[in-house]
């Protein structure tokens, strides 16, 4: 039992870079890699390993070009810095800091880096839903980028330790336990880290600015065919100079570009993971027409549809 927890443990790092349990890939060549729910101790929904130099990458699909996950990945960082992209954005994590990356996005592992530290992978469902709303499991609009202060480092640490020992002792209770023991002691875990991400400034400010919070809200839902910024304060019934203040105040951005951002990150999202004809990407993002589609990405990216296509394949 101890070899196979020990097996399991160093193999949580190669189930998220796709070694095991492969589903395939998408109409462009993009992979999404699935929970690897094989090498889980006990076959248990989640599973914590450690980072290192001697992870097997996937030899048809390298982890240092784009790809998605259908399951939570946390790593906590012993070593730095390393770059990271998660949705199209590169993101720097020094030693004490942790990424959060969600079911579904987009990231990139960097092979200039060493990763080095403990990765905590989480398969969708193994939580209940109200756990699962309690620590903001789906909160895309949170940065996946934490860096906690010493103190806050030192009690995740504890908590992460905790669930480790948990999760590989498994002679000392029957395995319907041990499954409750590994989702309570998963949810302290959550619970700081949630509370960490939530209280980091930018995100605090989201949350606070109710004006912003609804503006938030109603890009998502409005994106693909609404980008005035005057549409978005009349549904609201704000001022455009409202409207104006509180975006700035909360992600020091105006409306349109923050309407603009969530456009072009969709844009990215149906090139890189679908085989639709550029016209129709843009047409799904609000563009009926192709070329004016390809002249917005252009601006906001410096590189055509096609060429950033082209990129990830």
């Amino acid at each position: 039992m101890a070899d196979r927890t020990r097996e399991a443990a160093d193999g949580a790092m190669e189930g998220d870079d796709g070694t095991h349990g492969d589903r395939g890939t998408d109409g462009d060549g993009i992979r999404t890699f699935p929970f690897p729910a094989e090498l889980a101790v006990g076959g248990v929904g989640i599973q914590i390993g450690r980072m290192g130099t001697d992870r097997t990458w996937h030899a048809d699909a390298p982890l240092h070009r784009v790809h998605r996950i259908d399951f939570h990945v946390v790593m906590l960082f012993t070593e730095g810095p390393v770059r990271h992209m998660v949705d199209f954005t590169e993101y720097e994590a020094l030693a004490g800091d942790l990424l959060w990356i969600r079911p579904g996005q987009v990231h990139r592992f960097s092979r200039e880096n060493v990763y080095r530290g403990t990765v905590l992978t989480m398969q969708p469902g193994f939580l209940p839903r109200a756990t699962v709303e309690a620590t903001g499991l789906y909160r895309y609009d949170l940065p996946p980028l934490l860096r906690p202060a010493p103190a806050q480092l030192t009690a995740l640490q504890a908590a992460l330790g905790q669930l480790r020992r948990e999760y590989e002792d498994t002679a000392t209770l029957p395995l319907s336990l041990h499954t409750a023991v590994l989702r309570h002691s998963l949810t302290a875990f959550l619970l700081r880290l949630a509370h960490l991400a939530a209280s980091s400034s930018r995100a605090s400010r989201q949350q606070t600015d109710s004006t912003f919070t609804r503006f938030r809200d109603a890009v998502e839902l409005g994106f693909p065919a609404n980008h005035s910024v005057s549409a978005y304060a009349d549904t609201l019934g704000y001022s455009r100079r409202t409207l104006v203040r509180a975006v700035r105040a909360a992600t020091g951005e105006t409306p349109k570009g923050f309407i603009d951002k969530r456009v072009v990150l969709e844009a990215k999202r149906l090139l890189a993971h679908t085989d639709l004809p550029i016209g129709r990407v843009g047409a799904a993002v609000g563009f009926p027409d192709a070329a004016n589609f390809s002249k917005f990405f252009h601006l906001h990216t410096g590189r055509t549809p096609a060429a950033f296509r082209a990129e990830l394949r």
